[in-house]
């Protein structure tokens, strides 16, 4: 019998919440937002810009600052960053450097944790090593700290403590309500996260489409390894549900996770379970026992996702940014990596929307346009979730499908393998890889096809072949030729939407 571990502190609230999810929604979320006609009859806004939620919202508002904006940003709490790295690579955190929110010097100092290469690897199939992906651990609450201190150097007003509560859209303005008192301004953006009140009211209460759950731990006493782990399964699936790991070296121990994807299906797992699976498998996955690991710290979480995603705001002045927006992977939930990648993008384009007084809903729903290469990522989810009431279906199928993908992506080279994990898809690499394990083993992808269903594979043989258009889109107007005005603002967010959508703004780097 293995050692009772108590469970992460968080974890009864979020598994209380992640009870909530999986049940009908008995009525439509309260209203947050109100359209007015009538007008606020000054232009003498409080700020051009608000941002509500500050831990992602920083990087935002501090490009904006730093451009002359005046920004506002609201926190509920304090302002800082959890202990617990956030994973990157020195890659997607090179824009941190090119936007000058950093100093070289403070951008080394936040990056505290360095490995050479991950691991992936699934049941009894190969293990494939990779570099330059999530390698790099970054201490948020430095990282915080420097990107508050330039914003407020730049003119940007903290206000913590403040929660957002309500806004009323008019002609010429937004007036937003909190609990310290009501401000004016050009723009909102939600930096709110997943539980922002303006997404529940704008998806109307709908629960999500899935969800990534996670349990795991930073922990002292398990065998030092200098190496970390991307993805990877040892077991079949158990109890509804198929558990995968990562694992990386963290600045006070090293960093294990178990996550899985689940459907709302009330039999999935809870992340009671998880945690108790999580303890029970620990040992045999760090070769370890659980009387000699020093706990610093017990994490969990639950990471919803809806196939409408990015999500576009029914509002004029209001825009999603970060989780809010639903921009991240269905795959990886990597709200921080999301964060990166596409900041240069949004405060460029918020910058021109507000210079160009381009704030209605048709300028603003450019900025969160449709990428297919998120969307077709949700047929590769629903792969990975193990039916419920098949009493033929082989648990390890799971394993020995991401190991055929992954074979041929690993064969296909670096320029498909490590786009894929940097949550970049492309149409290239996808046909390639999908081409490549059916190649391997057809009967495994045939008898896949089933289990998917006929709607699903129709509805993602439409998003590969937008991926397709939009790359060939994004190579016919990729010419110097074409550069228009720069003035022009939804001509450039739709050759940002073609570039973006498909993958192209990737670069590989060694």
């Amino acid at each position: 019998m293995a050692e009772f571990v108590p469970p992460p502190e968080a974890l009864p609230t979020l598994d209380r919440w992640w009870g909530s999810l999986r049940q009908p929604q008995a009525e439509l979320p309260p209203a947050v937002v109100h359209p007015s006609s009538a007008r606020l009859g000054s232009q003498s806004w409080d700020a051009d810009v608000v941002i509500a939620g500050g831990t992602l919202g920083i990087l935002l508002g501090a490009a904006l600052a730093k451009r002359g904006w005046r920004v506002i940003l609201l926190e509920r709490g304090i302002l800082r960053g959890r202990e617990q790295e956030w994973n990157t690579s020195r890659q997607e955190l090179q824009v941190l450097l090119e936007l000058e929110l950093l100093t070289p010097r403070e951008w080394e100092k936040v990056q505290v944790t360095h490995y050479p290469g991950g691991r992936i690897g699934f049941g009894d199939g190969p293990s494939w090593w990779v570099e330059g992906v999530l390698n790099v651990g970054v201490d948020p609450a430095g990282l915080l700290e420097h990107c508050k201190a330039h914003f407020l150097e730049w003119g940007g007003q903290l206000r913590e403590n403040t929660c957002f509560l309500g806004a009323a859209v008019h002609p010429d303005g937004i007036g937003i309500q909190t609990n310290t008192g009501s401000l004016t301004a050009q723009l909102l953006v939600d930096a709110m996260g997943h539980r922002s009140p303006l997404v529940a009211q704008a998806r109307r209460g709908q629960p999500p489409d899935s969800v990534c759950l996670v349990v795991g731990s930073c922990a002292q006493g398990l065998p030092d390894q200098p190496s970390g782990d991307l993805f990877y399964s040892f077991t079949p699936a158990q109890n509804g549900y198929q558990p995968f790991w990562e694992a990386f070296p963290a600045r006070d121990g090293r960093t294990t996770y178990l996550f899985t994807y689940c459907d709302r299906d009330p039999e999935r797992p809870s992340l009671h379970t998880l945690w108790q699976d999580y303890c029970q498998l620990l040992p045999a996955y760090q070769g370890v026992e659980l009387t000699q690991i020093h706990w610093v710290r017990k994490l969990c979480g639950v990471f919803p996702a809806y196939r409408r995603s990015p999500l576009q705001l029914p509002w004029d002045r209001l825009l999603a940014v970060g989780d809010s927006s639903g921009s991240q992977s269905p795959l990886s939930f990597g709200g921080f990596g999301a964060m990166l990648r596409h900041l240069d993008r949004l405060q460029q384009g918020i910058h021109e929307a507000l210079a160009q007084r381009q704030l209605d809903r048709a300028a603003l729903v450019l900025l969160q346009p449709y990428q297919p290469n998120l969307a077709v990522t949700w047929l590769f989810q629903k792969a990975m979730i193990p039916p419920l009431r098949e009493k033929t279906w082989d648990p390890d199928s799971i394993n020995r499908l991401l190991s055929r993908v992954f074979e041929a992506m690993f064969a296909a080279g670096p320029q498909v393998v490590k786009p894929f994990l940097q949550d970049v898809v492309q149409f290239g690499g996808l046909a390639q890889a999908l081409w490549g394990a059916m190649s391997r083993d057809p009967r495994l992808v045939a008898g896949l096809l089933p289990r998917l269903g006929l709607p699903e594979l129709v509805e993602w043989a439409g998003h590969f072949g937008a991926l397709g258009l939009f790359e060939l889109l994004q190579r016919l107007t990729d010419r110097p030729e074409l550069e228009t005005d720069p003035q022009d603002y939804f001509w450039k967010r739709r050759r940002e939407a073609w570039r973006y959508g498909c993958g192209q703004d990737y670069k590989l780097f060694p």
